[in-house]
This record gives structure tokens, sequence and C-alpha cells, in this order.
């Protein structure tokens, strides 16, 4: 009866929440076919591994833990990053794209390392809560504003020397 249930919520999870998985996945593998294999991955794996799921209610949370590490997973069995192809994620997401208005802040999220990018992903383009990225990245949540704060500064800083660098070529 619980894994029936179980069951259902998790599909509905997936189905409501399927084009920001993808977009999830795909902001780390940069490949619209390893993206599309990482979600594809996850699903197998949450559908195989209900049992483990100790509360149905964060079965979301749950879920993109999967995908954020199943993404990681292959990302270090593969160590390659393939470019962006921008034209591609449009024809799979059509929800609402994220946009960079700034390439330079594209670049620099790019050159974080994975533990400071997953948090500034989770945090501001797929707009979770503190609280959510922590159960998402299976974290404290002191450990989660403390990576924040840290990207913050790093992205920061980057931006100050890309500015500076500006300054001295003109």
């Amino acid at each position: 009866m619980f894994n029936r249930k179980t069951e259902k919520i998790l599909t509905h999870c997936i189905t409501e929440h399927k084009e920001n998985v993808y977009r999830l996945a795909y902001s780390y593998v940069k490949n619209k076919d390893d993206a599309l294999d990482i979600v594809q991955d996850s699903i197998y794996k949450a559908m195989t591994h209900l049992e483990l799921l100790k509360n149905p209610d964060a079965v979301k949370s749950w879920f993109y833990r999967i995908v954020v590490n199943t993404a990681l997973d292959f990302l270090r069995s593969n160590k390659k990053v393939q470019a962006m192809d921008h034209e591609m994620i449009e024809t799979y997401s059509p929800g609402e794209e994220d946009t960079y208005t700034d390439i330079d802040l594209k670049r620099m999220l790019e050159s974080l390392p994975d533990k400071y990018k997953s948090v500034i992903i989770l945090r501001y383009f797929e707009d979770m809560k503190i609280e959510e990225v922590a159960a998402v990245l299976d974290e404290n949540v002191n450990t989660i504003k403390t990576r924040l704060y840290q990207a913050h500064q790093l992205l920061r800083i980057k931006m100050n020397d890309e500015t500076t660098k500006g300054d001295r070529v003109r």
C-alpha cells in the first residue's frame, strides 16, 4: 500500500517537474543527449530504489538529489564538458528559458567549482529555498548558506577582475 502510494507521488513529481529536472541535468553536462540520459537514469534509479524514500513528502528534494548525483557521476566518469547548444535546449524546454543577460556571468558561473555551482543553480535558477537546496544536496542548512556566501564572493571577485581587465583594455 505504502509503495503504491509513494510510486504515484513520485510519478506526479517527475511529471510536474520534468522541464526543471531536464534543465538541471543540462546545466551540468551542457549536452541535450547526455542530459536526457541523466534524466532517464535518474527516473530509473528513483523507481528501483523507491523503498529508500523515508518521507513521501520529501519526494521532490529526494528526486532532485538523485538527478544532481547522477549528473556529477556522469561528469566524473566521462571527464568532459561540452559546449552549450542553446537552440537544442529551446527545443526541449518549452517552459521558461534561463537566459543570461550578461555572457560574462554565464562564463563565471561555469568556472565555479561544482559544490558552489550546484548551490547557485538550485537556489537561483531552480528557485529553491535554502532548506530545499540543503535537502537536495544532502547537506546541513548552514553549510549551504556558507557555500552560497562563498559562491557570491567568488563571483564578485571574478566580476571585479573582469571589470578591471576591461578598463585596462580600453
